[in-house]
């Protein structure tokens, strides 16, 4: 499984970005898509995930501000990110659960900088 991103970079404080993933390979199911962000010498935060039956949560910190949802196939996921402030400034990762041959298996992406500015 493969995922690519696509979307991170800078913007003003108060401004908007929009990250994608495709995830591709051989699966039963790509149970749940979503977004992770990354601050230097910290763990990583769960964001945004989108299930596959579209059960969709996020992170407190940015709720009412970031929309994840789905492209045009269900291995395409999409995050909307309005309103973003200095604490969002991270490297943002996405991800996926598949399930394939009874087994399920997490998969990452390559990280994407986002970069927010006052």
């Amino acid at each position: 499984v493969q995922l690519q991103a696509s979307g991170g970079g800078s913007v003003q404080a108060g401004g908007s970005l929009r990250l994608s993933c495709v995830a591709s390979g051989s699966v039963d199911n790509f149970l749940v898509m979503g977004w992770w962000r990354q601050y230097p010498g910290t763990q990583r935060e769960l964001i945004a995930a989108i299930s596959d039956i579209d059960n969709i949560g996020y992170h407190d910190s940015v709720k009412g501000r970031f929309t994840i949802s789905r492209g045009n196939a269900k291995n395409t996921i999409n995050l909307q990110m309005n309103m973003l402030n200095n604490d969002d400034t991270a490297v943002y990762y996405c991800y996926t659960d598949v399930q394939y041959r009874g087994q399920q298996q997490r998969y990452w992406g390559p990280g994407t900088q986002v970069t927010v500015s006052s």
